[in-house]
């Protein structure tokens, strides 16, 4: 099992210059390596490999010396992001999605910084609360939680308040213990008026944390834009960030403790993002984030959990599948056909766990509940 661990760091002025230094260095080689692979296709049809971009960085510390600066896998880190990218953008291709060209990183653009090699690379002094990092020196780290696994890369970021941190990726984590059993299953609608209904009628609001910064994020938005005031609004955004990201893990863990299985909506929150009446209101909601948190907060847990098609789950009639169309202002649900009333929401949640019953994921629950033979 895989997992990652993020902690706060608190370089010295000296190690933020170095880290600085680095940062730029690695864009340089992003955009040197992308530069390489694209002129390779344009003028000889030639796709040119991770291996060979990485023989040219012998070539590259030559001519530019103060490469020598940085730990040489981190460099390397650098064109692994300009394969992976390549790769990514030659599966959406495919997929005939849209295909997003690799980009040149332009100055400031390029924010993090991989070790993938623990003792050389990196090394964790836990105890004495700093890590130390090559070319960098022992940085200051706040283990706010004790790391499980054993760690195979750190990455240092620097987010857009201008804080850092670093992540480290955890290889064989001991799976925790299954929750009990409840015996409980349920459908979950996400919605905008209700975040979450519940297909036993519980209810989850939606805390509408962007629009209660609004007022103060308009406010710093119409000042005369300075260092300051740039600072102050990155600090706003990072803050609804945090509080969404933290009800997202808190409404995940809810669900999960009281429901074996879960059926959930499998939305396409990109497409959905471009409706522009609703956007602001859909990214606010943030429904792929607790979709995450409750795909892994339920494996680790020993539930089940279906996400399933939203076509037609709020025009359908859950008790006896009979179309029933209505517009997004009509909330209440009423079945011309079997009789069924109720909210529309409501409806919505049921439909969705009938549909989650008929999944492989609910027989293998099924299976667990009747026992062996």
């Amino acid at each position: 099992m895989r997992k990652t661990f993020k902690y706060r760091i608190y370089p010295t002025k000296s190690q933020l210059t170095s880290i600085e230094n680095i940062l730029e260095l690695t864009r340089w080689v992003y955009n040197e390596t992308l530069a390489l692979r694209k002129k390779a296709w344009e003028t000889e049809k030639k796709s040119i490999s991770l291996y060979e971009s990485q023989k040219e960085l012998t070539k590259w510390k030559q001519e530019k010396p103060e490469l020598k600066n940085v730990y040489t896998q981190a460099l390397q880190q650098a064109q692994v992001r300009v394969d992976f990218a390549f790769k990514s953008f030659f599966r959406r291709c495919k997929k005939e999605e849209k295909p997003g060209y690799p980009r040149f990183k332009g100055p400031g653009r390029y924010k993090s910084i991989t070790f993938p090699q623990n003792q050389f690379g990196f090394r964790l002094y836990p105890t004495e609360s700093k890590v130390y990092l090559s070319k960098i020196g022992d940085v200051k780290i706040v283990l706010h939680r004790p790391i499980q696994g054993v760690i195979k890369t750190c990455t240092i970021k620097r987010e857009p308040s201008g804080k850092w941190f670093i992540t480290f990726s955890c290889d064989k984590v001991e799976k925790p213990e299954p929750l009990p059993q409840t015996g409980k299953i349920v459908g979950i609608d996400l919605g905008l008026m209700t975040y979450v209904q519940c297909s036993d009628g519980t209810k989850i609001d939606k805390p509408r944390f962007f629009k209660k910064e609004q007022k103060e994020l308009t406010r710093i938005q119409n000042k005369v834009q300075s260092k300051k005031t740039k600072h102050t609004e990155a600090l706003i955004h990072e803050r609804i960030k945090n509080k969404r990201e933290d009800f997202c893990h808190k409404t995940a863990n809810k669900l999960v403790k009281k429901y074996d299985f879960i059926a959930h909506e499998d939305l396409d929150t990109k497409n959905m993002l471009e409706q522009k009446k609703y956007s602001k209101s859909i990214a606010d909601a943030a429904w792929a984030t607790l979709v995450e948190f409750i795909t892994f907060k339920a494996e680790n847990a020993g539930r089940y959990r279906n996400g399933v098609n939203p076509r037609g789950t709020s025009q359908r009639c859950s008790q006896c599948g009979a179309e029933v169309s209505k517009d997004i202002t009509v909330r209440v649900h009423n079945c011309p056909q079997c009789g069924y009333k109720a909210p529309r929401d409501l409806n919505s949640a049921l439909e969705v766990l009938r549909l989650g019953m008929q999944s492989a994921e609910y027989r293998a629950y099924v299976a667990t509940r009747q026992g062996p033979g």
